[in-house]
């Protein structure tokens, strides 16, 4: 192992020790979050004003638990998610090797023309596609270079620059605290089933949650002794992103409530609008700004950490394991798999931006993002539960009840997706 990901043993568990090696949670959680979460929740509060912040909450804590999972597998067990998933057979990895090439063609295209969007709003001179081809070509230069600590100083600016952006404006245009601690009683208004459940699943639920683990991993995490910090770095990053969407939610319940709100990414962009219009440019801007760095965090957690699924795939199923880099060292982030997906994320997706995000790609993206969670949660729930891991980091009665829910809400959702798209 390189110097780089190598980490002695902790001399300290102590919260101050655990905080000042905060870094994988803040990536994993900053990359699932992307601008279509913030413009479902702004949906949710100009519809439903404060009634949803439970969901918010709940959702929340639903992805502490898989990303707790997903950390205590890595450093429990001493092997990736991808070595559990070939002891279940091949059928997983199969399953997992065919979605995650058909999910980087599509995502790339949807990653790269989310990044367009704000730098074309600030720099109207070249269009949303060719800004999303300079933001993906940047993310693969970064990514190319293998270095984990200058992609986790980076996020970890870029998540300050969003927490300044969304919690700023949110602060704004005045959060009514009363009607939001009235949100954090369960309830249904008439219309809300839909917003629920995706609310509860979308706070930072995508695949870059598998990738949870190899960051770790790169951070130097590599025995059972390091799952005190990874759950205390998987608790601030949920958290942090957890704000960020309720964030949203005062923004949507006190500027939009009963004004309506575009669907898609283009709906941030008519809200910058609506904030120039009512407080000055001076408004417009920044939120422009933060809306840019949520949409490059998730596009560069994504260049790095499912290129990191990819090329530890690669290697499980075509080396059963027994050779190539370590997927968490610097030598497995510049092996040929891993820049091979990179360039896979790049280039191919950018044929789709010359297309004008046609219904077919709707569908592709909607069905594989559907797919995938109830994967994990399933597989992360047999796994942690086995005799491939040791009995002292099995999961207890907290761990299970969290990972069953997450089961029952993402089958849920992916059935409510897939019979919307076959009714459409």
């Amino acid at each position: 192992m390189t110097a780089e990901t190598t980490a002695s043993e902790p001399a300290s568990t102590d919260w101050r020790s655990r905080l000042r090696r905060v870094g994988p949670g803040i990536m994993a959680a900053a990359t699932g979050v992307g601008a279509g979460d913030l413009v479902a929740t702004l949906v949710a509060g100009s519809r439903f004003g404060y009634a949803l912040f439970w969901a918010i909450l709940l959702g929340t804590v639903f992805k502490m638990g898989i990303g707790e999972a997903v950390g205590r597998w890595h450093l429990g067990s001493g092997s990736t998610i991808l070595a559990g998933w070939r002891s279940l057979g091949r059928w997983a990895t199969g399953f997992f090797g065919v979605y995650i090439v058909l999910w980087g063609f599509v995502y790339g295209a949807t990653a790269m023309s989310a990044t367009g969007l704000p730098l074309n709003a600030l720099f109207p001179a070249l269009s949303v596609r060719y800004w999303g081809m300079i933001c993906g070509v940047v993310g693969l230069a970064l990514v190319w270079l293998g270095r984990y600590r200058l992609l986790e100083r980076l996020m970890t600016i870029l998540v300050g620059v969003m927490f300044v952006a969304v919690v700023g404006t949110a602060v704004l245009v005045g959060p009514n605290l009363v009607a939001l601690g009235g949100g954090i009683v369960p309830r249904l208004p008439e219309g809300s089933l839909a917003y629920v459940l995706g609310l509860m699943g979308g706070v930072g639920g995508t695949i870059t949650m598998a990738a949870y683990g190899y960051w770790t991993m790169a951070k130097g995490w590599r025995t059972p002794r390091w799952i005190p910090f990874m759950r205390t770095d998987n608790a601030v990053g949920y958290i942090t992103t957890g704000i960020f969407v309720v964030a949203m939610l005062i923004v949507g319940s006190e500027l939009l409530l009963g004004q309506g709100m575009a669907d898609g990414d283009r709906g941030l962009l008519e809200l910058g609008q609506r904030l120039a219009a009512d407080y000055g440019q001076w408004a417009r801007l920044p939120f422009l700004v933060g809306f840019l760095a949520v949409t490059f965090t998730s596009l560069l957690g994504v260049w790095n950490g499912v290129s990191l699924l990819f090329a530890d795939w690669w290697r499980t199923w075509w080396s059963r394991g027994e050779t190539g880099s370590d997927p968490g060292s610097t030598a497995g982030m510049r092996s040929w798999p891993f820049r091979g997906y990179v360039l896979w994320l790049t280039v191919p997706p950018m044929s789709l931006l010359f297309l004008d995000k046609p219904f077919q790609l709707t569908i592709a993206y909607g069905v594989l993002g559907a797919l995938f969670m109830p994967f994990l949660a399933g597989t992360l729930l047999v796994l942690l539960n086995s005799g491939r891991m040791p009995a002292a980091h099995r999961s207890r009665w907290l761990s299970n009840t969290v990972l069953a829910l997450c089961l029952v809400l993402f089958v849920v959702l992916a059935a409510d997706k897939l019979i919307g798209y076959v009714s459409w």
